[in-house]
């Protein structure tokens, strides 16, 4: 049994947004099955259409509104609005750049890939994912 508590998190700043690691193999060695992520996007910002090719994904907002687009189909998501995200398939996230707030996910992939906990492969700069969208300046 592993409790993580809030000092516990281990937080990344990336150009996209804050991404603090819950629950991963690095911190919960028997967290093999799932990974847990607390994610913030700030207005304007994303994270760019990716895959991860040994994960499935779920994402939870917990606050804010983002645009999700999985696959070709970009839907807005609001508080309590989520999207399961099937293994190998292409998406992204993003928060308006107008937005008034930042978005706060939670964000679950399964199972753990390496000790990181987490694999994803950049697809965002090729066709068609990369006309796509114009939601992040």
């Amino acid at each position: 049994m592993c409790f993580i508590c809030q000092e516990d998190v281990e937080w990344e700043h990336l150009d996209w947004g804050d991404l603090g690691w819950v629950v991963r193999p690095a911190n919960a060695p028997e967290a093999t099955a799932l990974t847990v992520l607390d994610v913030v996007l700030q207005p304007g910002k994303g994270h760019a259409f990716h895959t991860h090719p040994n994960q499935q994904e779920a994402i939870y907002v917990i606050e804010g509104q983002v645009q999700q687009w999985l696959r070709d189909e970009p839907k807005n998501l609001g508080p309590n609005e989520a999207v399961f995200i099937p293994m190998n398939t292409v998406h992204a996230t993003f928060v308006d750049p107008g937005a008034e707030s930042p978005a706060r996910l939670v964000v679950v992939l399964g199972p753990s890939h390496t000790e990181a906990g987490y694999e994803a492969v950049d697809v965002s700069t090729e066709e068609p994912w990369a006309s796509l969208t114009t939601v992040v300046s």
